[in-house]
């Protein structure tokens, strides 16, 4: 055979490798071009994420560094056992000496048990390091969601914010108890183990980094079809999570509207293209971790073809020899050379996910809020009550003016109503109070300062909000009610549960104040609810109180509860009322008709009454409607 004959199979091999690194090329542009022509979304770098990320981790710095140390004590053995397994092949087939092959078993048993002993401690430092690391970054996420405005909360889907805050978060976990020291500690075995097998023979060293440049290839093309992979998966996880979020949360009017069919075919479509974009994953990986496994196992097979080849013609390759224990030797390092290679490609899988899931919360932690104070903003010890409008305007979309140059003036102690039809600015008016929105034009004053100049803190906390749709949470009524002050006294929360009159059905429960309260209230009625919200708003002393249709859906015997307690309330402060029902502020200081975002009338009941204007045209509609249900019933 010639020379030349003696290489096919060499050069065989070659050629497959680079009819693939062609063709994977060749998909990789077509990708790249794909995803210009349907116009995707710039994403944020991997070296920002990276950047980003280690801000979490400088802290633990000190504890980072014990575990390079510890990971560089670890990899001795990665680094030695070959060599140790190959001079127990030289001494068993040479001068077999007991006593040396023991103390070469021993010396190895010892790396190994040091090296375990080394891998045990350094996954509990990373467990504990990295739990703290998840903790300030779920922290961090939950306190940006909280200052968020109104608005830009309205523009996300609770399920998305909770899949941010759980599932992104614990896929960032993962690398950095996992991920990045063992990405660190694959480089180092790599370096080590190359520098071994080049001490041990330069000639087959060489051979083996011929496929190192195909080994890059592969790993650069395949990043980018991993990172598209992932982001589409984390993308319908999102899209589950939302979907589930909201239906079962309205799962009573599903099944009010025998709608269960047409929603379990809504929940299979987004369960279908999530296992679909899983697929994709999966195939992704099926295709990259046998690839990267054949360089592995081509490297061997021309390591034993160039062995058998020297050994058959007994020719040194490139002047050196390839005897058996080399041979073992080179076997053992090309496996721990490939390893950490096919490892990276196993934590590809963590790495973009951990990458997509930094990519959905940093997007959420970059979105600045809307509502925020000024640099030069003030804490208020105390408010009066006096409030203002100068010639406000505010619109939710830009152009669509919900008020419309709206003026007027609260004094402080005064109960002031504002009535209208639905969409005229009502609601509108009581959240620009509190800043949940800023206005665009005009100004808005709290005993004469303007609430742009008043920390938001300082400022929502000497008012108390009483809503038609009382949220309550899963906890007891005393929780529910101090809101996890515990600075309150039982003694202060049963005396303003009296004054609200919530004091009538909480005697009845079996636990009283210690009454288990299920998610979002549903073992209460609306009424009492209501009730427990304004003992909850009471008991935080506010100086100006709201009630946003706070005395609509409720039965007529709680109604009598809630109207004694705003009696009661009217004397505590400021108060202002959004209310339907004509009849419940028929004693307000004054009331202010709104229609299509602007005051067409002001003045008490008895004033626009006598006017005959829009105020008595709603009044003497509610009074026919009441008259006709009474006749009915």
């Amino acid at each position: 055979m010639t020379e030349l004959g003696k290489l096919y199979p060499i050069l065989i091999l070659g050629a497959i490798i680079g009819l693939m690194s062609i063709v994977f090329t060749v998909a990789y542009a077509m990708m790249k071009n794909k995803k210009e022509a349907i116009g995707f979304d710039r994403n944020m770098k991997d070296t920002e994420i990276v950047r980003r990320l280690l801000v979490y981790a400088k802290p633990h710095w000190k504890s980072f560094v014990l575990v390079w140390i510890i990971m560089l004590i670890s990899i001795a053995y990665d680094i030695i056992s070959p060599l140790l397994i190959g001079r127990i092949q030289l001494v068993i087939s040479e001068s077999f000496e007991m006593y040396e092959l023991l103390s070469i078993v021993a010396v190895y048993a010892g790396i190994l048990i040091v090296s375990l002993i080394s891998t045990y401690v350094q996954s509990l430092i990373l467990q504990k390091v990295g739990q703290k690391i998840l903790s300030k970054l779920r922290e961090d996420t939950f306190v940006h969601i909280e200052s968020l405005s109104h608005a830009q909360l309205h523009s996300m889907p609770v399920g998305k914010l909770v899949t941010r805050v759980t599932n992104d978060s614990n896929a960032i976990s993962m690398m950095f108890t996992n991920l990045l020291v063992n990405l660190l500690k694959n480089c180092f075995i790599i370096i080590g183990v190359f520098t071994a097998m080049l001490c041990l023979n330069y000639a087959l060293t060489l051979m083996i980094l011929c496929f190192v440049p195909f080994i890059i290839l592969f790993t650069v093309i395949f990043r980018k079809f991993t990172r598209s992979a992932f982001r589409k998966v984390k993308d319908r996880t999102t899209d589950i999570n939302t979907f589930l979020s909201e239906n079962l949360s309205g799962i009573k009017i599903t099944q009010i509207f025998n709608r269960e069919e047409r929603k379990f075919s809504e929940f299979d479509e987004k369960n279908r293209a999530l296992g679909e974009a899983k697929r994709r994953q999966i195939l992704t990986f099926a295709i990259f971790r046998p690839t990267v496994y054949m360089l592995y196992i081509s490297s061997n097979l021309c390591l034993f073809y160039m062995a058998s080849r020297g050994y058959i013609d007994g020719l040194s390759f490139f002047g050196q020899k390839i005897t058996a224990d080399v041979l073992i030797s080179f076997y053992m390092y090309i496996t721990k050379f490939f390893n950490p290679i096919q490892n990276l490609a196993e934590q590809f899988n963590r790495l973009q996910s951990a990458f997509a899931s930094a990519e959905k919360i940093f997007t959420i932690l970059d979105m600045e809020p809307d509502v925020v104070d000024e640099p030069d903003a003030i804490e208020l010890d105390g408010v009066r009550g006096d409030i203002e409008f100068r010639n406000v305007w505010f619109a939710y979309n830009e152009d669509e003016w919900v008020l419309r140059n709206v003026s007027f003036r609260v004094n402080a102690r005064e109960t002031v109503a504002f009535v209208g039809s639905t969409g005229s600015g009502k609601t509108t008016i009581l959240s620009l109070i509190c800043r949940n929105y800023d206005i665009q034009k005009g100004e808005i004053l709290i005993d004469g300062i303007n609430i742009r100049k008043i920390k938001i803190s300082s400022l929502r906390r000497h008012f108390g909000q009483m809503l038609q749709d009382v949220f309550l949470f899963s906890g007891t009524i005393r929780s529910n009610i101090v809101l996890r002050d515990d600075t309150i006294p039982d003694e202060e929360i049963i005396r303003t549960c009296e004054y609200v009159n919530a004091n009538h059905f909480i005697n009845k429960l079996e636990r009283g104040l210690d009454e288990e309260v299920r998610e979002r209230g549903n073992n209460f009625s609306a009424g009492q609810r209501q009730l427990l919200s304004f003992a909850r708003t009471i008991v935080h002393k506010p100086s100006v109180m709201i009630l946003d249709e706070a005395t609509a859906n409720i039965d007529t015997e709680t109604e009598v509860l809630i109207q004694d307690s705003l009696e009661k309330m009217r004397n505590i402060g400021t108060m202002l009322i959004v209310a339907h029902r004509l009849s419940t502020i028929q004693h307000a200081d004054n009331i202010i008709v709104l229609s299509h975002g602007e005051i067409v009338e002001m003045g008490n009941h008895f004033e626009l009454l006598e006017k005959r204007g829009k105020y008595y045209g709603l009044y003497m509609l509610q009074f026919k409607r009441e008259q006709l249900t009474a006749k009915n019933s």
